[in-house]
């Protein structure tokens, strides 16, 4: 699906009312400046993905501008890897920003609006413990209780805050706190703290700084540095908007409008970075990109198309409520989308070998099957010869009365090719079918016509033996089996224990045709060619199945 039909599909949020009547009213001078701004503590994840597309898609339809920023302020937990990853998954997605900056570019400047805080006697450095900071803070139906530092005069928190600069003090001792009201019904305005003490070294600013804002105080100052318009955020951040307003309005700044929404919550799957990298830790997943992992990342890595993300995106819309999204949906524009652009191959997965014993032994033929299901004129070959592979799932030697493909005394059609009937099995050592021997109707070729009885039997999929390429298959599922994994008892146990299997002696159609999008394997599903090799083997992601099998209740069969 086109960018343009996307957009042409995506319904009228209130986000885009509000920006529509900002520009017709001239507000900000009349421009639209939005950012995305991530902490590089973990690859993105899907819930990102929405973010990334309403920032970067309304200052593309409104012809504004969108910024990528790195809100680098915590240089425990974030790496140079990540800002690296974000920025792939922000141009993968198809969108550019006008300028990338980072948090840490704003150090000295946000500073000096702490210290003209504390000028104005509206902030002041505290010695409480984090505990007790929280246990100061009162609760919803108790105001909380003033610091006993609170009073301190407004020298002596400038001469602490500059000792606290410059290293003088252990990590914890002190905090630098906003002075509001510890008696506002909205307990985010009790005395907030803005800066704390931490000795690690930035991955931008070295060892320069010893201190660090907080969230809530570097992102409203860089959002009015960089002259942001339209601050859009989730709305977990709603009750966080006054203290936005507060600090702008102290400082007589820049004052960006403060737009909260519903963030993207999936069924299956989870949108933490936190219980993402549990994950990891406990080796569930092998690393951030694994293919089922929800990061953007990991769909890439799987073999999902940047648009149909964006698609999806689109689809869900927005809105200031927030809802479990069914994975299935995601599914669904994703079978849609393979389903319309998917060039179509055979792949056998669990190879059977079948010899058709009446074929000459030397003779080879080329049948022609299309390429894509909507253009049959684009035709591809395949070579048929005596000795063929089936789908041993396409084969049962006592056939149960809903099984309707081979089996001995049965005829199955060869799709593009011939009809043959099973006639006699041999088994290996272990008692196991290893061999099928058929025999065929020469005057059964597809496209030759055929009679009215034999039109109406299954047809299967094949590959000649002689010609088949070696395949690698990595079969992936939905990482979790319960709808809510964080409900669960235990995250680790609501995975699926199989939400990964490797088939390494499989077979491909000759000469494929390298794609940046998925095959269709006839009958099997969508798949993505990596740039891994098994030895000789090419190696291929499930990125999804034809069918929606979670949805029956019944057992994944792999």
């Amino acid at each position: 699906m086109s960018d343009n039909k996307i957009q042409e599909q995506a319904p009228k949020h209130f986000i885009r009312h509000i920006i529509e009547h900002s520009l017709d009213k001239s507000e900000f001078g009349g421009a639209l400046r939005l950012r995305f701004p991530p902490e590089p503590n973990g690859y993105l994840h899907i819930g990102h993905a929405k973010a990334i597309c309403l920032n970067f898609g309304l200052a593309e339809e409104f012809k504004g501008q969108c910024n990528l920023r790195f809100d680098d302020t915590n240089p425990e937990k974030e790496r140079p890897e990540y800002m690296q990853s974000i920025a792939a998954d922000v141009r993968w997605l198809n969108y550019e920003w006008d300028k990338i900056c980072y948090t840490s570019d704003y150090f000295e400047q946000l500073y000096e609006y702490a210290v003209q805080l504390i000028r104005q006697g509206q902030a002041f450095v505290c010695s409480l413990t984090p505990g007790q900071v929280h246990e100061y803070r009162g609760s919803l139906t108790e105001a909380g209780i003033n610091s006993p530092d609170r009073d301190r005069s407004r020298a002596e928190n400038e001469d602490l805050f500059a000792q606290m600069r410059a290293g003088q003090f252990a990590e914890g001792r002190y905090t630098l706190r906003a002075k509001i009201d510890m008696a506002a019904a909205n307990i985010t305005m009790r005395d907030p703290v803005i800066y704390r003490i931490c000795k690690r070294a930035h991955s931008r600013a070295g060892t320069r700084w010893c201190i660090y804002p907080t969230y809530d105080f570097a992102q409203c100052l860089s959002d009015s540095i960089e002259g942001i318009t339209h601050s859009l955020c989730t709305l977990e951040f709603e009750d966080h908007r006054p203290l936005y307003d507060w600090i702008l309005q102290q400082l007589g700044l820049h004052h960006p409008k403060q737009i909260e929404f519903a963030r993207l919550e999936l069924s299956h799957t989870i949108t933490s970075k936190r219980n993402l990298k549990r994950l990891l830790d406990a080796k569930v997943v092998e690393s951030w990109d694994d293919p089922r992992m929800p990061t953007i990342a990991g769909m890439r890595k799987r073999g999902i198309p940047a648009a149909v993300i964006r698609d999806f995106c689109a689809r869900i819309g927005i809105t200031k409520k927030n809802s479990i999204i069914d994975l299935a949906l995601l599914e669904s524009c994703l079978r849609d989308y393979l389903n319309e652009h998917a060039w179509r191959a055979f792949a056998v997965l669990r190879p059977l070998k079948l010899i058709i014993e009446n074929y000459p032994d030397h003779q080879e033929e080329i049948m022609h099957a299309p390429r894509h299901a909507k253009q049959p004129a684009d035709q591809r070959a395949l070579p048929f010869s005596k000795v063929l592979y089936i789908d041993s799932d396409d084969f049962m030697e006592h056939p149960t009365p809903q099984f309707q493909r081979l089996a001995p005394g049965r005829m199955v059609r060869l799709k593009y090719a011939y009809c043959v009937e099973c006639y006699e099995v041999k088994k290996d050592k272990h008692g196991k079918v290893n061999e099928v021997y058929c025999r065929y109707d020469p005057n059964s070729r597809s496209g030759q016509g055929r009679d009215s009885k034999k039109k109406k039997i299954r047809a299967i999929h094949w590959l000649s033996a002689a010609h088949a390429d070696a395949l690698t298959v990595y079969l992936y599922d939905r990482l979790f089996v319960d709808k809510n994994p964080l409900a669960a008892e235990d995250l680790l146990h609501a995975v699926n224990p199989d939400s990964l299997h490797v088939l390494s002696n499989c077979y491909l159609e000759p000469n494929i045709k390298p794609s940046e999008l998925a095959y269709q394997f006839e009958r099997l599903g969508y798949f993505y060619k990596t740039d891994q090799h098994n030895g000789d083997a090419a190696v291929y992601n499930r990125v999804i199945d034809l069918r929606d099998r979670w949805s029956t209740g019944k057992p994944v069969k792999f």
